[in-house]
């Protein structure tokens, strides 16, 4: 297994805050992401576009892994620079770092940082006096949040 760098994400407006206590707020999370990103309701038929999703679906990821590994509560934060999204995890176990899974054995878990690092532009983490922080950035287009935080 490896370790992931530690780095803080690059200086960014917080658009957007979510406490999780529990898997089942995942749903939640991933719903109002959504229409944070798009100012829409998701439809329960209906799927994100390309960067929504990813931002979606690698939140979802680090929460769960936040959730299962970590001590709650989960904070999930989305930040914004001119140029980017950046998503902001963060746990309260300051006794564990991040580690990358071994690719082959993926089956047993363990697939949150490797979808972070193949979705997105970068990933780092990095640790507060309280949380453990892990973050992944996204290119942010200007469809993407455009009517309310461009």
């Amino acid at each position: 297994m490896g370790r992931l760098s530690g780095s803080p994400p690059p200086q960014a407006t917080e658009l957007r805050r979510w406490t999780l206590s529990e898997p089942a707020d995942l749903r939640a999370l991933r719903a109002s992401l959504h229409e944070e990103l798009t100012g829409d309701v998701l439809g329960a038929d209906e799927s994100l576009e390309e960067v929504p999703e990813s931002v979606a679906l690698i939140a979802t990821e680090l929460a769960t892994n936040a959730l299962r590994h970590g001590i709650p509560p989960t904070i999930v934060r989305l930040l914004a620079t001119d140029d980017h999204l950046i998503l902001d995890v963060a746990d309260h176990d300051l006794a564990s770092q991040p580690e990358l899974a071994d690719p082959e054995a993926l089956h047993t878990g363990g697939r949150g940082l490797q979808l972070a690092r193949a979705l997105s532009l970068d990933v780092g983490w990095y640790a507060t006096g309280t949380t453990k922080n892990i973050w992944a950035s996204f290119p942010r287009s200007t469809r993407l949040t455009g009517a309310r935080h461009a």
